[in-house]
């Protein structure tokens, strides 16, 4: 498989030859399963004692002549906490039961569950068939819904430009009518996500992998090098990426 070689201005230069890994057939449920278990999951769980920090404990006694029993007064046995008291006689209201107010939760989520694993041959071919999903055409174009062509598909550049400035040039001759599509964009949520530590909503962008000793940071795009590489930056499958020179070489196992 060939891809369109750009130099650093954003010009078509000619064709380079891609390594053998972006020729891997691509088997969405592997690299899916892969992300299940790579991906990095915040721990929610409700308090262990929540609920339970009153004092009431156990059932209330319903036998005769039984110290603060229930005998004749036609209550259940559910745990009470004393509100007050006359004599013997006695206030209480249900406590610490999932049907009493202020009571344990019905089965909350669990803070700690068994981890899923993946054999680490499985890990390197699902990132392999991750990456040759970028240099599908049929499958970057599924990805987005306001893409119709993607004939920039696969690109790689020379090597990237020191300023931001003229990068965004490059990747509006590069990318073209695609060029909107490529650029981060970040915006306020609507509803009640505002509250829940979720703000704002992102999109992807583009893409950048570089080799192992190029240093690029730009912004408004991601720049991501190959030893920094994980699936999440790659999944879902089809997204826009641009290739360095380098970093194919890198690929192909040339130094």
């Amino acid at each position: 498989m060939k891809a369109t070689l750009y130099t650093k201005e954003g010009s078509k230069k000619g064709s380079v030859d891609l390594p053998e890994i972006f020729s891997n057939s691509i088997r969405e449920d592997l690299v899916q399963r892969y992300f299940e278990v790579a991906k990095k999951i915040q721990p929610y769980s409700h308090d262990p004692r929540a609920g339970r920090k009153s004092s009431a404990a156990g059932t209330i006694s319903h036998k005769r002549h039984d110290w603060k029993g229930h005998y004749g007064k036609g209550m259940s046995r559910a745990p009470r906490k004393t509100m007050w008291r006359r004599g013997t006689q006695f206030f209480w209201i249900g406590a610490e039961t999932t049907s009493a107010r202020g009571g344990r939760r019905v089965h909350g989520p669990m803070l700690f569950r068994a981890p899923k694993k993946i054999n680490k041959k499985e890990q390197e071919l699902a990132l392999n068939i991750a990456l040759a999903a970028t240099v599908d055409q049929k499958i970057v174009i599924s990805r987005y819904e306001s893409l119709d062509k993607a004939d920039f598909v696969p690109a790689v550049i020379e090597s990237l430009p020191q300023k931001t400035k003229d990068l965004f040039a490059s990747l509006k001759n590069i990318f073209s009518s695609s060029f909107d599509l490529i650029l981060k964009k970040k915006d306020k949520r609507a509803g009640k996500g505002k509250l829940r530590g979720r703000k704002y909503k992102s999109n992807s962008g583009l893409l950048i992998i570089t080799g192992k000793d190029e240093t690029s940071k730009f912004s408004g795009v991601d720049v991501k090098s190959i030893k920094e590489l994980q699936i999440s930056d790659l999944y879902p499958l089809g997204r826009i990426v641009l290739y360095t020179k380098k970093a194919i070489d890198e690929f192909g196992g040339k130094k």
